[in-house]
């Protein structure tokens, strides 16, 4: 009597907020998993459509965090494997070969997670200095062998057991115009500054004019950002703003802001 093999079954984890224009490429880039799951914060526009047009399993939630509605997405998830995806990423042909032959010849001992490294696009061109580069994110993992922290912002995948590593890439298309950058400024360094405001409680003028120096001098000379020209200095610069803008939102955050004569 002949066995019957069964190859082992990888589910995409997407969570999405207002991602009509990313959302499809972003799927069709995993068509070949077993199940995709899209976990959504209410949208305002079709983003949620478009993800069940695509086949998707589609929950449609309030937004508790970015760890929280991860785990959420996680635990909809029968599969073997997860795989998890911003809905501006994409795989690669070259990873999707790598991941199937990883978790097909998975057995008990070997890593139970693995780092992929991330080519991050900016204005339409993958930037390879300025630290950006490789970028490693812990994205691919059997299921049950991981749960997100539950910080405000660059949430981290908390695993039990090793992590390997794949040579396939992800690709980021990240802010594809400089609008894009203030788009998310406002809301990832409030989010900073309030995981900050956990641990710091008194901000400097060392804070605010040596930090973001030291940022630019470090993405730009030190990790050669110079080396991928204006885009480079446009990224560097950018990241130096950042760390001003965070904290700054920390100082009002300590109670240094001096109120108004006429506040009542």
């Amino acid at each position: 009597m002949t066995s019957i093999s069964t190859l082992p079954t990888v589910a995409c984890v997407v969570i999405t907020k207002n991602e009509e224009g990313n959302i499809q490429d972003c799927l069709r880039s995993v068509q070949w998993v077993d199940e995709v799951i899209v976990v959504d914060a209410e949208s305002r526009d079709r983003t949620a459509d478009l993800a069940r047009a695509c086949g998707a399993k589609v929950s449609v939630r309030p937004w508790p965090g970015f760890g929280p509605q991860k785990n959420f997405g996680m635990a909809q998830a029968s599969s073997e494997w997860i795989l998890i995806l911003d809905a501006d990423e994409r795989v690669t042909e070259e990873l999707r070969g790598d991941i199937r032959t990883c978790v097909e010849r998975w057995a008990p001992g070997s890593s139970l997670a693995y780092r992929i490294p991330r080519r991050n696009y900016f204005y339409g061109a993958w930037v390879r200095w300025a630290g950006v580069y490789p970028d490693y994110q812990v994205r691919l993992f059997r299921r049950g062998a991981g749960q997100y922290n539950n910080v405000a912002v660059h949430e981290n995948l908390v695993v039990d057991g090793d992590i390997g590593t794949l040579a396939g890439h992800i690709d980021h298309f990240t802010e594809r115009h400089i609008r894009d950058h203030f788009r998310k400024f406002g809301l990832y360094t409030t989010l900073a500054a309030q995981e900050k405001a956990k641990s710091v409680h008194n901000v400097t003028a060392a804070d605010l004019l040596i930090r973001p120096l030291v940022v630019f001098l470090k993405t730009f000379l030190l990790k050669q950002g110079f080396r991928d020209g204006i885009r480079g200095f446009i990224v560097c610069t950018f990241a130096s703003m950042y760390t001003f803008v965070k904290y700054a939102k920390l100082w009002t955050m300590t109670g240094r802001v001096i109120p108004h004569p006429d506040a009542r």
